[in-house]
Protein backbone atom coordinates (compact mmCIF):
# COMPACT_ATOMS: atom_id res chain seq x y z
CA UNK A 1 0.00 0.00 0.00
CA UNK A 2 1.38 3.43 -0.60
CA UNK A 3 0.65 6.34 2.00
CA UNK A 4 0.49 10.20 1.52
CA UNK A 5 0.33 9.50 -2.66
CA UNK A 6 -2.16 12.59 -2.19
CA UNK A 7 0.40 15.19 -1.15
CA UNK A 8 3.42 16.65 -2.78
CA UNK A 9 6.92 15.72 -2.06
CA UNK A 10 10.28 17.37 -1.23
CA UNK A 11 13.52 17.20 -0.52
CA UNK A 12 15.59 17.15 2.31
CA UNK A 13 19.00 18.74 2.92
CA UNK A 14 21.54 19.52 5.13
CA UNK A 15 23.98 22.68 4.84
CA UNK A 16 26.96 22.89 7.48
CA UNK A 17 28.66 26.33 9.37
CA UNK A 18 31.76 25.58 9.61
CA UNK A 19 33.64 28.46 11.86
CA UNK A 20 37.41 28.04 12.81
CA UNK A 21 39.44 31.14 14.53
CA UNK A 22 42.61 32.08 12.75
CA UNK A 23 44.74 35.72 12.79
CA UNK A 24 42.51 36.66 15.94
CA UNK A 25 39.41 36.36 13.31
CA UNK A 26 36.37 34.32 13.32
CA UNK A 27 36.00 32.61 9.80
CA UNK A 28 33.97 30.45 7.64
CA UNK A 29 34.27 27.69 5.35
CA UNK A 30 32.97 28.42 2.05
CA UNK A 31 33.57 27.16 -1.35
CA UNK A 32 32.52 27.50 -5.14
CA UNK A 33 28.88 25.50 -5.83
CA UNK A 34 29.91 22.43 -7.84
CA UNK A 35 26.40 21.99 -9.12
CA UNK A 36 23.41 23.13 -10.67
CA UNK A 37 21.61 25.74 -9.71
CA UNK A 38 24.26 28.01 -8.87
CA UNK A 39 26.97 26.43 -10.33
CA UNK A 40 29.79 28.26 -9.62
CA UNK A 41 28.50 30.33 -6.96
CA UNK A 42 30.01 30.76 -3.21
CA UNK A 43 28.30 28.47 -0.72
CA UNK A 44 28.66 26.44 2.35
CA UNK A 45 29.05 22.91 2.23
CA UNK A 46 26.35 19.91 1.87
CA UNK A 47 24.18 17.57 0.86
CA UNK A 48 21.30 15.56 0.45
CA UNK A 49 19.88 12.94 3.13
CA UNK A 50 19.82 9.76 1.77
CA UNK A 51 16.75 7.33 3.00
CA UNK A 52 18.25 5.48 5.51
CA UNK A 53 19.78 8.09 7.35
CA UNK A 54 18.64 10.39 10.22
CA UNK A 55 19.25 14.34 9.82
CA UNK A 56 22.64 14.41 12.49
CA UNK A 57 23.92 11.64 10.80
CA UNK A 58 23.72 13.27 7.42
CA UNK A 59 25.11 16.05 8.72
CA UNK A 60 28.07 14.35 10.79
CA UNK A 61 28.82 12.37 7.09
CA UNK A 62 28.81 15.52 5.48
CA UNK A 63 31.25 17.13 8.14
CA UNK A 64 33.15 14.30 8.13
CA UNK A 65 33.13 13.95 4.24
CA UNK A 66 34.67 17.62 4.30
CA UNK A 67 37.27 17.81 7.00
CA UNK A 68 38.06 13.87 7.29
CA UNK A 69 37.46 14.60 11.19
CA UNK A 70 35.18 12.44 13.46
CA UNK A 71 33.29 13.69 16.45
CA UNK A 72 33.39 17.52 15.79
CA UNK A 73 31.36 19.44 17.79
CA UNK A 74 27.90 20.14 16.25
CA UNK A 75 24.90 22.00 16.83
CA UNK A 76 21.50 21.94 14.66
CA UNK A 77 21.24 25.56 13.80
CA UNK A 78 17.19 25.19 12.16
CA UNK A 79 15.26 24.51 9.46
CA UNK A 80 15.04 27.14 6.55
CA UNK A 81 11.92 26.08 4.11
CA UNK A 82 11.22 29.17 1.75
CA UNK A 83 9.43 27.95 -0.71
CA UNK A 84 11.63 29.60 -3.61
CA UNK A 85 14.52 28.95 -1.94
CA UNK A 86 16.47 27.00 -4.28
CA UNK A 87 15.29 27.10 -7.93
CA UNK A 88 15.70 23.46 -8.76
CA UNK A 89 13.38 21.74 -6.25
CA UNK A 90 11.41 22.67 -3.60
CA UNK A 91 14.03 22.02 -0.87
CA UNK A 92 14.59 22.22 2.64
CA UNK A 93 17.44 22.59 4.37
CA UNK A 94 18.26 21.77 7.49
CA UNK A 95 21.53 23.73 9.04
CA UNK A 96 24.15 22.86 11.57
CA UNK A 97 27.51 24.73 12.58
CA UNK A 98 30.17 22.55 14.06
CA UNK A 99 33.54 24.14 15.25
CA UNK A 100 37.15 23.34 14.59
CA UNK A 101 40.77 24.29 15.24
CA UNK A 102 41.82 25.50 11.85
CA UNK A 103 45.50 23.82 12.40
CA UNK A 104 43.47 20.80 12.65
CA UNK A 105 41.94 20.89 9.24
CA UNK A 106 43.85 19.32 6.39
CA UNK A 107 45.10 21.70 4.02
CA UNK A 108 44.99 18.96 1.45
CA UNK A 109 41.36 18.14 1.44
CA UNK A 110 40.96 21.77 2.11
CA UNK A 111 42.44 22.45 -1.04
CA UNK A 112 40.70 19.21 -2.78
CA UNK A 113 37.24 20.63 -2.71
CA UNK A 114 38.38 24.12 -3.39
CA UNK A 115 37.06 25.64 0.08
CA UNK A 116 38.60 28.90 1.49
CA UNK A 117 38.57 30.28 5.23
CA UNK A 118 37.08 34.15 4.91
CA UNK A 119 36.23 36.26 7.59
CA UNK A 120 32.87 36.59 8.88
CA UNK A 121 32.52 40.52 8.75
CA UNK A 122 33.91 39.41 4.91
CA UNK A 123 31.43 36.75 3.58
CA UNK A 124 30.80 37.30 -0.26
CA UNK A 125 27.13 36.80 -1.04
CA UNK A 126 26.36 33.31 -0.99
CA UNK A 127 23.66 30.89 -2.53
CA UNK A 128 20.40 31.18 -1.75
CA UNK A 129 19.33 31.97 1.96
CA UNK A 130 23.54 30.61 3.35
CA UNK A 131 23.87 33.88 4.54
CA UNK A 132 21.08 33.91 6.54
CA UNK A 133 22.15 30.22 8.02
CA UNK A 134 25.75 32.00 8.71
CA UNK A 135 24.27 34.64 10.62
CA UNK A 136 21.75 32.45 12.39
CA UNK A 137 24.43 30.13 13.51
CA UNK A 138 26.89 32.72 14.58
CA UNK A 139 24.12 34.08 16.99
CA UNK A 140 23.51 30.89 18.44
CA UNK A 141 27.17 30.31 18.97
CA UNK A 142 27.75 33.73 20.82
CA UNK A 143 24.55 32.91 23.01
CA UNK A 144 25.65 29.42 23.78
CA UNK A 145 29.10 30.78 24.69
CA UNK A 146 28.12 33.12 27.37
CA UNK A 147 27.49 29.82 29.50
CA UNK A 148 29.18 26.65 28.07
CA UNK A 149 32.82 26.58 27.12
CA UNK A 150 32.47 25.52 23.72
CA UNK A 151 34.93 28.47 21.77
CA UNK A 152 37.84 26.51 23.21
CA UNK A 153 37.11 23.55 20.48
CA UNK A 154 38.25 26.45 18.32
CA UNK A 155 41.69 26.81 19.92
CA UNK A 156 44.58 24.56 20.12
CA UNK A 157 44.95 22.29 22.93
CA UNK A 158 47.13 25.04 24.60
CA UNK A 159 46.98 28.48 24.12
CA UNK A 160 47.59 31.70 26.10
CA UNK A 161 44.84 33.96 27.89
CA UNK A 162 45.78 36.84 25.51
CA UNK A 163 44.16 34.00 22.34
CA UNK A 164 41.44 33.37 24.89
CA UNK A 165 40.58 36.91 24.61
CA UNK A 166 40.88 37.94 21.58
CA UNK A 167 38.37 34.85 20.53
CA UNK A 168 35.80 36.21 22.35
CA UNK A 169 36.14 39.26 21.17
CA UNK A 170 35.72 38.02 17.61
CA UNK A 171 32.72 36.29 18.60
CA UNK A 172 31.22 39.14 20.28
CA UNK A 173 32.36 42.12 17.94
CA UNK A 174 33.32 43.54 20.55
CA UNK A 175 36.68 44.93 23.18
CA UNK A 176 36.54 43.32 26.19
CA UNK A 177 38.45 44.76 29.02
CA UNK A 178 41.79 42.54 29.46
CA UNK A 179 41.71 43.18 33.87
CA UNK A 180 38.02 42.15 34.05
CA UNK A 181 38.53 39.52 31.58
CA UNK A 182 41.64 37.79 33.32
CA UNK A 183 40.04 38.35 36.91
CA UNK A 184 37.57 36.34 35.61
CA UNK A 185 39.94 33.59 33.79
CA UNK A 186 41.35 32.77 37.18
CA UNK A 187 38.25 31.85 39.07
CA UNK A 188 37.36 29.18 36.72
CA UNK A 189 39.88 26.05 38.19
CA UNK A 190 39.38 24.46 34.98
CA UNK A 191 41.70 26.71 32.99
CA UNK A 192 44.91 25.69 33.94
CA UNK A 193 47.71 27.39 33.41
CA UNK A 194 51.01 25.24 32.88
CA UNK A 195 54.91 26.00 33.00
CA UNK A 196 54.77 26.14 29.50
CA UNK A 197 55.57 29.69 27.77
CA UNK A 198 54.93 30.79 24.35
CA UNK A 199 57.73 32.96 22.95
CA UNK A 200 56.11 32.63 19.00
CA UNK A 201 53.03 35.36 19.71
CA UNK A 202 54.86 37.18 22.82
CA UNK A 203 58.15 38.70 23.16
CA UNK A 204 58.38 38.52 26.90
CA UNK A 205 56.59 34.70 26.75
CA UNK A 206 53.17 34.36 27.98
CA UNK A 207 52.04 31.18 29.74
CA UNK A 208 50.12 28.89 28.19
CA UNK A 209 46.94 27.73 29.04
CA UNK A 210 44.42 24.45 28.58
CA UNK A 211 40.92 23.53 29.31
CA UNK A 212 40.28 21.22 31.46
CA UNK A 213 36.95 19.12 30.69
CA UNK A 214 36.65 17.01 34.01
CA UNK A 215 37.23 20.08 36.16
CA UNK A 216 34.35 21.88 34.12
CA UNK A 217 31.69 19.53 34.53
CA UNK A 218 32.23 19.58 38.33
CA UNK A 219 32.15 23.18 37.84
CA UNK A 220 28.43 24.42 37.24
CA UNK A 221 29.10 28.40 38.21
CA UNK A 222 30.62 29.15 34.34
CA UNK A 223 29.93 32.24 32.77
CA UNK A 224 31.65 35.06 30.31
Amino acid sequence: MTYYSEHSKVWVSVDCIIFGFDENKLKVLIGRRQMDPGRGEWSLYGGFVAADESLDSAAERTLTELTGMNHVFMRQVGAFGNVDRDPGERVISVAYYALIDVKDYSEKLRREYGLEWVNINELPRLYSDHNEMVMKAWQLMKQKMRTEPIGFRLLPQLFTLTQLQRLYEAVGCEEIDKRNFRKRIKEMDFIEKTELIDKLSSKRGAYLYRFNNKAFREDSNFKL
